[in-house]
């Protein structure tokens, strides 16, 4: 049994796998679990990782949870460019502050901003407040001036003249609020350029074929969703937003 890699491409974190996976040549096979049909809470994928989250990895026997994790496990079990994870002890440092800071930060302001712009509104039937819209916004708007004036400051990538791990999961959550209609990008000339950058050290086309489903989110349709987990989702979603 060769490397699985168990993902669903809406997610941030099993988008920064796939890509660094796909980029670095790694063979795995794709085990796609739709978080929208519930499939990563059936008894199959628990086997896998009883966390019942994506992404997951499977190795064999050995499986293993947690983006950061597997980000680490494939760039020392297949010895990719120094780059990704610096051997230089400052360079790795910058990496790991950065990995360290994000999730609460960019990928919590931002999830918030998409779950509260798009899911909430199709699973409430309910027009999202204005005054909650720009509460959310705001709260992105301050990590991101955060990432540009700590992280990035005037460096091509965040640890440095070369692209990281750190790089590529800041982009791919920085993609859940565009996709949800909210482009940062626009008035932010730093950061579109940094973009581009990281888009063109990875291949643009691959960061674009394994965005196409995220950019399409303002058509989601409550049918796409399992109905036995409407309820749960709707609940988790206000939960998550502060609106219960």
């Amino acid at each position: 049994m060769g490397l699985e890699l168990y993902l669903d491409l809406l997610s941030q974190p099993c988008r920064a796998l796939y890509i660094f996976a796909r980029s670095n040549n790694i063979p795995f096979e794709f085990k796609h679990v739709e978080l929208m049909k519930g499939q990563h809470r059936m008894e199959d994928f628990r086997k896998v990782n009883a966390l019942m989250k994506v992404p997951a990895l499977r190795d064999g026997s050995f499986t293993l949870a947690e983006s950061v994790a597997i980000l680490l496990y494939l760039t020392r079990k297949f010895k990719t460019p120094d780059h990704w994870y610096p051997s230089d002890l400052q360079k790795r440092a910058k990496v790991d502050e950065y990995l360290s800071w994000q999730h609460v930060n960019i990928r919590g302001k931002g999830s918030k901003l998409f779950l509260t712009k798009v899911l909430l509104p199709l699973l409430t039937g309910q027009p999202l407040p204005p005054e909650k819209l720009e509460e959310v916004t705001e709260e992105l708007n301050v990590v991101l001036k955060q990432f540009e004036e700590k992280f990035l400051q005037d460096k091509p990538f965040i640890a440095g003249s070369e692209v990281s791990l750190a790089d590529l999961v800041a982009l791919v959550e920085l993609m859940q609020p565009v996709g949800a209609g909210y482009n940062l990008f626009e008035e932010r000339p730093k950061l579109a350029e940094w973009r581009s950058r990281v888009e063109e050290a990875v291949g643009k086309k691959l960061f674009q074929e394994a965005h196409e489903g995220i950019l399409k989110a303002k058509n989601f349709t409550t049918d796409e969703i399992a109905p036995e987990l409407m309820e749960h989702f709707k609940h988790q979603l206000l939960k998550q937003t502060g609106q219960n």
